[in-house]
C-alpha cells in the first residue's frame, strides 16, 4: 500500500501548530450560524463542525486538538463530544457538500480517476504520481474525493496493466537471438565468478589509461548485446528509468523469478541505461586524462619559462661584463677616462661645500678658482657627451658658448 504521506490527499497531520488550527478548523461566525441553524444539541452542533472543517479528509480519528481547537471557538461547555446518528450524520455531511458545491458520485469520480492515471501511468510509474494527478482532475470535476484505499488500490491496478502491456511491446521487438543472449546474462559468469548481469551494473574506475582501456573494452561489449534504442522505441524516459532502477536493485536469483517477458524488458532497460552510462563514463574518464594532461603541460611550461628567463639574465649579465672589457683603449674609454678625471678635479676644487651655501660662502671657498672650475665641469660634461654620442651644441650651451675652453683664461679678482 502507498504511504498517504507520500501523496496530497487531504488528511490530519500529526502535529498541527496553534497558528494552523486558527487558520484551518476554528470555525468563522458564519459557519458557527450554518451550523447552529441545523441541529438541535451542543453535541449535533460540534459533530456538524468538524464534519465542515474535517471535509475531504481521512476521518479514521478526528484529533483531540481539532475537536477542542472547535469547541472553543463556538464556546461550547468543557466535556461536549460530538455525537450523531448514522442519519443524522449522513444528512450533516450532505448539507457540507451542499455549503461547498461538492457532488458525491463515487462512479463519476472512480471513472475520472480511472481515466487520468492509464493516460499518465504511460510516463509515470510511482502510484503516489498517479494519485496525486487523479486527485487534482477529481476536484476540478467538483466531486467529492473517493477513499485513499480506493485510489491506492486503482493505481496499483492501472499501474499493473500499462507496465504489462509495454512489457509485451517490448518483448515483441526482441529476435529469438537476443532474447537468449540477455536470458543469458543472468548464467553466465566470468573469470571473477560473477554473472554478466552484475557486470552490467558496474561504474568507471580511476582515469588511468589500464582503466580507460578496460571501459573502452566494456562499451564494445554492451553494444555488441543489442540496439536497445530501437527496441525501446516509444517507452518514455521515465519509466525506462523505472524499470532499469528496479532491475539494478534485484540480483541474478531474483531476476529469474520475473516472468519471461517482464524479466527481458526489465534486462532491455538495463542494458540501455548500462549503454548510457558506459558512454558517459568513457567521456568523463577521458575528459578527466586530457584536463590532468593539460595540467601538466601547464607545469612544465612554466618551468621552461623560468628556465628561459634564467639563460636570459645570465646572457644580459655576461654582456654587460664583455662590453666592459672589450677594446679598453677605444676613443670611448679614453673619453670616459678623461671626463672621470676632470670630474675628480672639479670634487677636489669643490671640496666639502654645501649644495645651499650662499654666495659668500662659495667665494670664500673658491677665490679665483670659481670660473676654472665652472669651465672644467663643462669641459667634462663636454667631453663625456662626446663619448656618449650627445650633440656637442647642447653642451656649449651650458658652457656658455661654443667657444673652446682654454686654459690660459683665468677670470678677474
Amino acid at each position: 500500500m502507498t504511504s498517504i504521506e507520500r501523496t496530497a490527499y487531504p488528511r490530519f497531520k500529526r502535529l498541527i501548530t496553534a497558528h494552523e488550527l486558527h487558520l484551518f478548523f476554528a470555525p468563522s461566525r458564519d459557519e458557527a450560524e450554518w451550523a447552529a441553524a441545523r441541529t438541535d444539541c451542543d453535541e449535533h452542533l460540534l459533530a456538524q463542525l468538524l464534519a465542515l472543517k474535517s471535509y475531504q479528509r481521512m476521518l479514521d480519528e478526528i484529533p483531540e486538538t481539532v475537536v477542542d481547537c472547535v469547541r472553543r471557538a463556538v464556546d461550547l461547555p468543557e466535556g461536549t463530544v460530538p455525537k450523531a446518528a448514522n442519519r443524522t450524520a449522513e444528512r450533516q455531511r450532505t448539507a457540507v457538500r451542499q455549503r461547498t458545491g461538492l457532488s458525491y458520485d463515487k462512479a463519476r469520480a472512480r471513472k475520472i480517476a480511472e481515466a487520468v492515471m492509464r493516460s499518465e501511468a504511460v510516463s509515470k510509474n510511482r502510484p503516489a504520481d498517479l494519485i496525486n494527478i487523479a486527485l487534482e482532475k477529481v476536484v476540478e470535476a467538483g466531486l467529492e474525493l473517493p477513499g485513499f484505499t480506493t485510489l491506492d488500490a486503482l493505481a496499483a491496478k492501472v499501474r499493473t496493466e500499462v507496465n504489462a502491456a509495454i512489457c509485451m511491446g517490448i518483448y515483441d521487438q526482441l529476435s529469438e537471438a537476443h532474447r537468449e543472449r540477455l536470458l543469458a546474462l543472468l548464467w553466465e559468469k566470468d573469470t571473477s565468478g560473477t554473472t554478466r548481469y552484475s557486470r552490467l551494473k558496474q561504474s568507471a574506475k580511476a582515469p588511468t589509461w589500464s582503466h580507460f582501456r578496460a571501459q573502452a573494452e566494456h562499451l564494445g561489449w554492451v553494444d555488441e548485446l543489442g540496439e536497445t534504442g530501437v527496441w525501446l522505441s516509444g517507452v518514455a524516459s521515465g519509466k525506462i528509468t523505472d524499470f532499469a532502477g528496479e532491475t539494478d536493485a534485484a540480483d541474478a536469483p531474483g531476476m529469474r523469478d520475473y516472468n519471461l517477458v517482464k524479466r527481458l524488458a526489465l534486462l532491455v532497460c538495463l542494458v540501455h541505461k548500462a549503454r548510457m552510462r558506459a558512454r558517459d563514463d568513457l567521456t568523463t574518464m577521458f575528459c578527466k586524462r586530457i584536463a590532468l594532461q593539460v595540467k601538466r603541460a601547464k607545469a612544465e611550461l612554466e618551468q621552461i619559462r623560468e628556465q628561459q628567463q634564467a639563460i636570459v639574465a645570465a646572457l644580459i649579465g655576461n654582456y654587460r661584463t664583455v662590453l666592459q672589457h672589450i677594446d679598453a683603449d677605444s676613443p670611448v674609454q679614453a673619453a670616459r677616462e678623461k671626463a672621470a678625471a676632470l670630474t675628480a678635479e672639479i670634487l677636489t676644487a669643490v671640496g666639502e661645500l654645501d649644495q645651499d651655501a650662499a654666495p659668500d660662502a662659495v667665494a670664500a671657498r673658491l677665490g679665483d678658482g670659481l670660473a676654472p672650475a665652472l669651465h672644467t665641469m663643462a669641459k667634462a660634461l663636454r667631453v663625456q657627451a662626446g663619448a656618449l654620442g650627445v650633440p656637442a651644441a647642447a653642451v656649449d650651451d651650458f658652457g656658455g658658448g661654443s667657444r673652446p675652453y682654454d686654459d690660459s683664461v683665468r677670470s678677474p679678482r
